[in-house]
């Protein structure tokens, strides 16, 4: 028994390590001294009862990822609410499950929080990744009038959209939106492929090259954080050279 619940607890603290990018050094404490690792780790980072609940849930969801839809489902049928709704929505748009997230988020905005931003930007999502274009746009052009939605990721993914649907010239003015320095990095990188696509190779490169630069000056955690975006922007200059 007392071999389970170290084993329990490197568990959480290993992963609490992982997820807010502590010192690497302290893998090795919790490795290497598990009682004593995990009481210090404990006491230094995990103190309130509500950080070790967090962990604990999030490592049940990696093992059994069907376990959070499933307690979710139940709490919409014992209560259905809008939030409730939204909260099965979002953690089936973190399973890629976009079908079901779609009918979700659809069924929480036909009520009284049919205007709801949120909820219409993560329907909006679904969509897109399910290559719903026109729709995309129609919920776009609602939500464009609303502070929240400028330089947002639902507003680049409405200029992907029009993209997609051949209106080239107003794609770029909102895809060019989203080019902040030492910022969005994914949409950088998608807006270099458009550029790429439509015979625009110095602007790609000029973002590309940016970016390039601004690699250099992040810290570790960060480099680490976005490593597979940077190892694209570097293959890509690499083969535009």
């Amino acid at each position: 028994m007392y071999y389970y619940i170290i084993i329990i607890l490197q568990a959480i603290c290993i992963y609490h390590i992982y997820k807010t990018r502590n010192n690497t050094y302290w893998y090795f404490v919790i490795i290497f001294l598990p009682a004593i690792g995990c009481l210090i780790y404990g006491v230094t980072h995990l103190l309130t009862k509500k950080n070790v609940e967090i962990a604990q849930n999030e490592i049940i969801t990696t093992i059994n990822p069907s376990k959070k839809i499933k307690d979710l489902e139940k709490k919409v049928a014992f209560s259905d609410t809008f939030q409730n709704r939204i909260d099965l929505a979002d953690a089936l748009f973190e399973q890629h499950n976009y079908a079901l997230a779609e009918e979700e988020y659809k069924t929480a905005l036909s009520g009284s929080h049919s205007s709801d931003f949120y909820a219409n930007s993560q329907l909006l999502k679904t969509l897109f990744h399910q290559e719903k274009y026109n729709e995309v746009i129609k919920i776009a052009e609602v939500l464009k009038i609303k502070n929240d939605f400028e330089k947002s990721r639902a507003q680049f993914l409405y200029g992907l959209s029009l993209s997609k649907e051949g209106s080239l010239e107003e794609a770029e003015t909102i895809l060019k939106k989203i080019d902040q320095r030492y910022s969005n990095y994914a949409e950088r990188l998608e807006l270099s492929k458009f550029y790429l696509d439509n015979n625009k190779k110095d602007n790609a490169v000029e973002i590309l090259s940016e970016m390039q630069n601004e690699y250099t000056n992040l810290t570790k955690p960060n480099k680490k954080k976005y490593r597979a975006i940077f190892n694209e922007v570097h293959q890509t200059i690499k083969e535009l050279q």
